[in-house]
């Protein structure tokens, strides 16, 4: 108790400069809910053991992976992003409403007990990697609420149970929990479907640690090489060959299925916001909200707001929201064919399965297949289901997915079809972590 309490004073004084304003409360010690305590206990880990975060802005979900008795990383849960702004690609500059896109360290310094909403996590942008590059911005966090400006907001149930998984990571002496921000899940399906939008050099660098990961369900070394992110490495040397031969199989896989799904037809599109997206589970609810000035915002939050009769807390932009994405055709240059309009499609509304079993690198020759049969899904109500259970009836949550076949159709976007009058100002408050980028 002595620990966890010099852990939590410690957090506190680290970020007290950072913040502007300060809502002191301890509800940064909510327990881990019993719930996702008995999961643990069914995947063989405890709850003090590491963890690893991955981040994919257009399916608008946040994956914790848990190390288990194995050594091994194991999806521990899926959790809606109910906001994130900005469009798929990595933050430039400041205030350009771009939430980052990388490879991130989160340590107990940026741990934030007293967000203006309810708890966050700064993700650690900008890294070794961003500063090569010469990108700016600041305090870029996970938090709670529904409003983003270059953040990913996770609503206050959701994030209370991520930061108290960190926390007890933390605890049981994880020194920083890496996050992985992507723009989409790395399948063939989305890099064929994205092959001629401007950032894709740079997410087929990303790819390389989402491969690694894939391969060892370790987590990667990071560093940056040539002014490009290097994993596996040391000095920019591979640590083991028997990994970065697995890594390249696995790889060589995907770029043939790429090549076969480009030879079928599959098009290359740009998918377009008008300022980011949010979780399905959410449509209904962000459509319904209005925006409201930040002093407003800020009065409710002084004020202690009812988060119980309003669990989404402030949704920024709900008209950008309702607008669902755009999928723009493209030509090789990644020019638009022509003029895009929103476009339905069917989205699954559980998480799916991982991609591939671990591999021991340690016995396993370099011919090795780098990929296994997938894991069947975990039979468990997914977290939103429980999140939401009974605040909207009008949700279809937790039924099963939507069916489509992965072999001919891309993952992409939901189209959001709610309706919303316009005519009022977005929300970008003026204080408080998430609201500075």
């Amino acid at each position: 108790m002595v620990r966890r309490a010099a852990l939590v004073a410690a957090m506190a004084l680290a970020l007290a400069a950072c913040q502007e304003r300060t809502v002191s409360s301890n509800k940064h010690l909510q327990p881990i809910p019993p719930q996702t305590l008995a999961l643990m206990a069914s995947k063989g880990m405890d709850q003090d053991d590491p963890i690893l975060v991955r981040v994919f802005k257009m399916e608008s979900e946040l994956e914790v992976w848990k190390k288990g008795r194995d050594g091994r990383y194991a999806l521990l849960d899926t959790y809606p992003i109910c906001r994130w702004s900005g469009q798929l690609g990595p933050k430039i500059r400041e205030g350009d409403r771009q939430a980052p896109e990388g490879f991130y360290a989160v340590s107990p310094a940026l741990m934030n007990p007293n967000s203006s909403f309810y708890l966050s996590f700064n993700t650690g942008f900008p890294n070794a990697y961003d500063r090569t590059h010469g990108r700016t911005g600041s305090h870029l966090m996970v938090h709670g609420s529904c409003t983003s400006r270059g953040c990913f907001a996770m609503t206050d149930e959701a994030i209370a149970e991520v930061y108290a998984l960190a926390r007890e990571a933390f605890e049981g002496g994880q020194r920083a929990f890496q996050f992985q921000s992507y723009p989409f899940r790395m399948t063939p399906e989305n890099l064929a479907q994205s092959r001629y939008d401007p950032n894709i050099a740079f997410w087929r660098n990303l790819k390389e640690g989402w491969d690694h990961f894939e391969v060892t369900r370790l987590e990667p070394s990071v560093e940056v090489c040539g002014g490009r992110y290097s994993f596996g490495t040391q000095n920019c040397t591979p640590v083991d060959p028997t990994v970065t031969a697995m890594v390249r199989q696995r790889a060589q896989a995907d770029e043939i299925e790429v090549a076969r799904l480009i030879e079928a037809g599959k098009p290359a599109v740009r998918v377009v916001y008008e300022d980011g997206g949010g979780h399905p589970s959410f449509g209904l609810a962000t459509a319904r909200q209005t925006d409201v000035s930040s002093a407003t915002a800020f009065a409710a939050l002084d004020a202690g707001r009812n988060r119980n009769d309003d669990r989404l807390g402030v949704v920024s932009r709900p008209e950008a929201l309702a607008a669902g994405p755009r999928l723009v055709p493209v030509d090789s240059r990644g020019r638009p064919l022509e003029e895009a309009t929103p476009t339905a499609v069917a989205v699954q509304t559980r998480p799916a399965a991982p991609a591939a079993a671990p591999v021991a690198t340690a016995s396993v020759p370099t011919s090795a297949p780098a990929t296994a049969a997938a894991t069947p899904a975990e039979p468990r109500e997914p977290f939103y289901a429980r999140m939401l259970g009974g605040l909207f009836s009008t949700l279809p949550l937790g039924g099963a997915p939507a069916s489509r076949d992965p072999a001919t159709t891309a993952p992409v976007p939901p189209q959001r079809g709610a309706s919303v009058a316009p005519g009022t100002q977005p929300l970008w408050p003026s204080s408080g972590y998430s609201s500075l980028d």
